[in-house]
């Protein structure tokens, strides 16, 4: 980890790179300050390059100052990189010790007609994005114990109405700007006011020799075997996976089309969940029941309404606490998990505004939150806090001087810095710059989308 100093020996540099080919970065950080202009002209002569749009901003991270640029003013698409602004801007606003609180009520109805009596559960969701998440639990058993044990400790076995969850802390909608080819899959999972089990499901497929079709084995978990409807057309070929997922987020219907390697069996594809909080409400109605805690005619149910605990008459039972905001940067960045960034940025957006998390009133708050310190915005232009729309626009100055403003903030920077990939290490840099001076010295956010390449982080000179 790079440590914030004010030693004269040593200087942190930011470099921000937006590009088309990845040998772009590795050029960059192999060359010294003063050969900036043979690189520049290896860019200017690259073929791959010739019909591209690049850019890069290098910054003195402690002053501020420019060490080298071009066109550094441009306005180009950040992909992922776009995460840096979101999670820094988290950090900020929220802290690093922050914690996301679901809370779990009982709640007792009384039927003024019939006067029977009805035992519902309610979970009231905070939008957070690591409940029973992979990076944070290895299986349900070990999310799911403390809250059955919970009710055991309260007496409660009688539940006879439903189990709710309410996801109304969110609009519970994807940004407006994502395209078809994405929404589908695993990483065009959107953020829920009660997201669960990162909000994916798995199709497994066995494909046979190249170019014939590939057959749908199973689904899983189970409980969408019995609701999601698939029409496949995927084949086998290739050797990497390239198939892709289709269908509105809040349906059961999938399509899924491309290629996966021949001769595979069980071979998984992620694709996004619907309605995860209503997947919640059943998955804990069948372990209450399985723990004669709920009878037989108790059933699932979702409200994307406030639910009126004002007019019945509820015991609060259960708090469960996420993990630290720090942990969940870490893996919003290490990952590059759309998901976890646009779930913060609609936190944000519910707690700036006071009001229902949305894209929108999340990035105003991120926007406010950089143009308070200092940063001219006009440069940049957010659709959504994870940056998979590619409607997203800003300069490599603009991220380059976002960067040194976080290095400054010894509130936010262990803890941010902590987040970025390492060269040649972990996460999406892992395979990146191996060999060279910047192996295990450059930390980067990386930024992958179609046709879009892009790089931000910090890398310390050899003096």
């Amino acid at each position: 980890m790079f440590r914030h100093t004010n030693t004269t020996k040593q200087k942190t540099f930011i470099i921000n790179l937006f590009i088309y080919s990845l040998l772009i970065l590795i050029a960059v950080t192999m060359k010294g300050q003063n050969n900036f202009d043979s690189v520049v002209e290896n860019f200017k002569k690259d073929k791959d390059l010739q019909y591209a749009s690049y850019g890069f901003c290098v910054l003195d991270a402690q002053t501020g100052k420019i060490i080298k640029e071009l066109n550094s003013e441009t306005a180009l698409i950040p992909a992922s990189t776009l995460k840096i602004i979101t999670t820094s801007a988290a950090l900020g606003t929220l802290g690093t010790n922050y914690t996301y609180k679901t809370s779990f009520f009982y709640i007792t109805e009384k039927d003024s007609a019939s006067n029977a009596v009805k035992k519902h559960l309610l979970i009231k969701g905070s939008g957070d994005p690591s409940f029973n998440s992979s990076y944070f639990y290895n299986n349900d058993s070990i999310f799911l114990t403390p809250i059955l044990t919970q009710f055991k400790l309260k007496g409660i076995q009688n539940i006879n109405g439903k189990v709710i969850t309410d996801v109304s802390i969110f609009d519970n909608s994807i940004p407006s700007h994502w395209i078809w080819g994405d929404i589908g899959n695993y990483f065009g999972a959107g953020a829920n006011g009660l997201s669960y089990r990162d909000n994916k499901f798995s199709l497994f497929f066995r494909s046979g020799a190249n170019n014939t079709p590939a057959y749908l084995e199973s689904i899983s978990p189970a409980y969408f075997s019995q609701k999601i409807s698939v029409t496949s057309n995927v084949k086998a070929g290739g050797t990497d996976d390239n198939a892709y997922v289709f269908g509105d987020p809040t349906s059961y219907l999938r399509y899924v089309n491309g290629t996966i390697p021949p001769l595979k069996t069980h071979y998984e594809i992620e694709a996004a969940m619907p309605e995860s909080g209503l997947f919640f409400s059943n998955q804990l109605l069948i372990e209450f029941k399985k723990q004669n805690m709920a009878t037989i005619n108790s059933k699932a149910a979702m409200t994307d309404a406030p639910f009126p605990l004002h007019q019945t008459t509820s015991e609060l039972i259960h708090i469960h606490t996420s993990p630290k905001l720090e942990k969940i940067v870490y893996y919003t960045n290490v990952k590059s998990n759309n998901h976890y960034a646009e779930s913060l940025l609609k936190t944000l957006g519910a707690i700036k505004s006071g009001k229902q998390g949305t894209t929108e009133n999340g990035i105003r708050a991120v926007e406010d939150y950089w143009k308070e310190r200092g940063v001219d915005i006009a440069s940049m232009h957010m659709a959504d806090g994870s940056g998979l729309s590619r409607a997203n626009s800003i300069t490599t100055k603009t991220q380059a001087t976002i960067l040194s403003k976080i290095y400054r903030d010894k509130q936010i920077y262990e803890a941010f810095n902590a987040s970025l990939p390492i060269a040649g290490k972990n996460g999406s840099m892992q395979n990146l710059c191996k060999g060279t001076f910047a192996e295990n010295n450059l930390r980067a956010k990386t930024g992958y989308i179609n046709r879009v390449r892009g790089y931000c982080g910090y890398v310390k000179t050899k003096k």
